[in-house]
Formats: C-alpha cells, sequence, structure tokens
C-alpha cells in the first residue's frame, strides 16, 4: 500500500539509503553535517532533474512553495539558495561517483538477462565521449580553445539496457584514447571503439587482459595480409582477412595478429574497414557490432534534451561534476524503476510523468497505468528513446 508517500519518496525508495551512508563516510569533512546533510542536497538535485529546474533559485522557489511536503519527501532540512550552492561547492563529488556505481551494479544486474541486436552471450561495450560547451569567462577551469570552456563526458555504454557503466568527466583538450589507460578492462566483455581510439599499445591491454575489441581502422593503415576468409557478399561484407601490422611502432604496441573486416553500410553505402582481436565471432556479427555503437550516439542526445548537463547550477568544477554524477544516477534510477516496476513505458514518458506528479500520493503503478492507454499514440513520437525492447 502507498501508505501516504508521495510519488517522489516511492522514486528514492529505489535508491539505497545506507549505501549512500557509506559513500559520504570515505570522505572526510561531511561526516557531521547536521542541518543540510549530503542526502538532502542529492535529494534536491535529483528533484531538479526530475522536475527539469532551471536554476537554484528556481530549485528553492519550487520546494519552498511546498514546504509541508519536504518532510514526505524525505529532506529533513530547509533548503535554501546559498546553503544548496555551497554543499555544491564544497562537498566532494566523488561521493556522487561513488553512490551512481552503486546504482549502476544494480541496473547492470537487472538488465543482464535482456538481449540487444545480436544474441551474444558477452558482455558489450560501447566506448565514445561528448563535448559540451562552456562559457570561459565562468568555466576558465574547463581548458577547450582560446574563445571558449568545454567538458568532455567519457561514457563506456552498456549495450544491455544501455546503462552507462564507466563515466569520466575532463576538459575538452583531454583526447579520447588516453582513457583507454583509467579504463577497467572486464574478461571476455567486448568493447566496441570508433577510430579515434586506435592506439596499437593501448588496444594490447585488451587481448592480454582476454577481453575483446572491435574499432574502426584509420585509413593509413599499414598491414600484410597473411590469410583471408570466404564472405557472404550479399550481407554487405567485402572481405575478411587476418593481417598483421608492418610498421615498427605499430609492431611493437601490438605484435600479435589481427583480424580485419571490411563491410558496406547497407543505408549509406559507405565502406567501413573494422579490426579485432576476436576470431571466434563471425565476420557479419563484427560488422553488425560496430553498428550498435550508434547506441551510445543516442544515448548522449538523450541525456542532453531531457537532463541537466548542458546548463549548471554552479560554475566550479566540483558542482559540474556533482550535476553530472547526480544526472546520471537519476538516468539510472528511473531505468531501475523501469525495471521493477515491470512497465513498457519509455524513459522519456516516464519522466515526463514523474515530473507533474512528484507531490502526488498515489501509487507508482498508478501513476503510470494511466499513459498505457496511448501507448499506440506515443509509438509515432519523434522523441530519442531508449529501452524499447
Amino acid at each position: 500500500m502507498n501508505q501516504g508517500r508521495t510519488v517522489f519518496a516511492q522514486v528514492i525508495q529505489h535508491a539505497p539509503h545506507k549505501a549512500f551512508q557509506r559513500c559520504v563516510e570515505r570522505y572526510p569533512g561531511v561526516r557531521r553535517a547536521r542541518r543540510f546533510t549530503c542526502w538532502d542536497q542529492f535529494l534536491c538535485l535529483v528533484f531538479a532533474q526530475l522536475t527539469f529546474r532551471e536554476s537554484l533559485r528556481d530549485i528553492e522557489a519550487c520546494l519552498g512553495a511546498v514546504p509541508e511536503q519536504l518532510y514526505h519527501m524525505g529532506i529533513r532540512s530547509e533548503v535554501s539558495r546559498s546553503t544548496l550552492a555551497d554543499a555544491n561547492e564544497k562537498r566532494n563529488w566523488r561521493i556522487y561517483a561513488d553512490f551512481a556505481q552503486v546504482l549502476i551494479k544494480e541496473a547492470q544486474h537487472l538488465y543482464a538477462g535482456d538481449s540487444f541486436a545480436l544474441e551474444l552471450a558477452e558482455t558489450v561495450y560501447a566506448l565514445d565521449s561528448t563535448t559540451i560547451d562552456l562559457c570561459l569567462s565562468l568555466f576558465p577551469w574547463a581548458h577547450f580553445r582560446r574563445t571558449k570552456s568545454a567538458i568532455k563526458l567519457h561514457t563506456v555504454l552498456d549495450l544491455r539496457g544501455n546503462i552507462p557503466s564507466f563515466l569520466r568527466v575532463t576538459d575538452g583538450r583531454t583526447s579520447d584514447v588516453s582513457q583507454l589507460d583509467e579504463l577497467p578492462l572486464e574478461a571476455g566483455a567486448i568493447y566496441v571503439m570508433d577510430r579515434g581510439y586506435v592506439d596499437f599499445a593501448r588496444l594490447y591491454r585488451f587481448t592480454l587482459a582476454q577481453a575483446s575489441f572491435v574499432v574502426r581502422a584509420k585509413k593509413n593503415l599499414r598491414f600484410q595480409r597473411r590469410y583471408s576468409h570466404e564472405v557472404d557478399r550479399s550481407t554487405g561484407l567485402i572481405c575478411d582477412q587476418t593481417v598483421v601490422l608492418v610498421t615498427t611502432r605499430s609492431l611493437e604496441g601490438y605484435p600479435e595478429p589481427l583480424r580485419r573486416v571490411r563491410s558496406r553500410d547497407p543505408e549509406t553505402g559507405k565502406r567501413i574497414t573494422l579490426l579485432t582481436n576476436n576470431f571466434r565471432l563471425s565476420a557479419w556479427e563484427v560488422a553488425e557490432l560496430y553498428r550498435c555503437r550508434w547506441q551510445v550516439e543516442l544515448f548522449f542526445k538523450w541525456i542532453k534534451q531531457h537532463l541537466r548537463i548542458k546548463a549548471f547550477y554552479g560554475t566550479s568544477d566540483n558542482a559540474v561534476r556533482t550535476q553530472i554524477w547526480i544526472a546520471i544516477s537519476t538516468y539510472v534510477l528511473v531505468a531501475i524503476l523501469k525495471k521493477n516496476l515491470q512497465t513498457e513505458l519509455s524513459l522519456y514518458t516516464m519522466l515526463q510523468i514523474l515530473s507533474v506528479s512528484l507531490f502526488q500520493k498515489v501509487e507508482l503503478s498508478q501513476a503510470f497505468s494511466a499513459a498505457k492507454s496511448q501507448k499506440s499514440e506515443e509509438s509515432t513520437c519523434n522523441q530519442l528513446r531508449l529501452f524499447d525492447l
């Protein structure tokens, strides 16, 4: 039964409070906060994400208009703009990054049995980054170009459920390939990347870790063909070859044979050359895996459209990272909610319903059930949606 709980409280129930407190305990300086705790800060910013608040003043006005509801939402302190600004400025962003990882692990467990375009037993990850432009005068620490600042979101997306398993925030000048040094590799998993990640010494780490990669080759790749394998050209495949690198630097970085697969995109007719260390998959599966990488592009578009990560509530590095990690936590929390409620609604529709019903005291299943009758109309919507399996 609902027992008088607000929709917001029922959503937050899926975020383990004890795990959050363990994240807080790892970092000194905030454990003794009594008036406005880290949990209060987290709840306020999750509320801001779910209701699309534009600024701290906006958050303060909305929550201040319903003071009798704060306790039922789990917020135990009065919310003021200055207090929230100080918390964003001073409280370690790693608290929220660690908690996001807790939610990510739970979501990955829930979606582990789901399928995507290919029926593979291995876990498949897509790597990419997106750039968010910032004002140079307000964000001078985020170096990018002479006339503007920017930050980069480097993401590893689990294609089962489109859950971001790894995310790192850097300044705009940081190269994509350097993130391979920070990436924790999972034995047996498959990592799909664009050609910005081609560095043979770094790619050899995948082979040593017994992980597979599929990466788009650069045009100036120099190699020697050892074997050619038969392919079905009606599927768009052009060739499937076993090759070795020939330049001294490349061969020193990757001394073992590689597999080279060429295919033609059926939509654009463009030819794509792929390299992989996986010799067990068919050539068609290798080509299809690279096409699945497009899901990470959709993920970036989705969070930019529906979460507050393009405009920030603070200008410091700590405030920006805090907001991004809480935005990711909100995204994953709604994904967990979707799985636990076993609803067929898209994340976009769920966010829209939550944005207008957080203060209501109804069951979550009832809040979402009214939208099920409109499923046929929703299928014609042009909005980007994830989790439509």
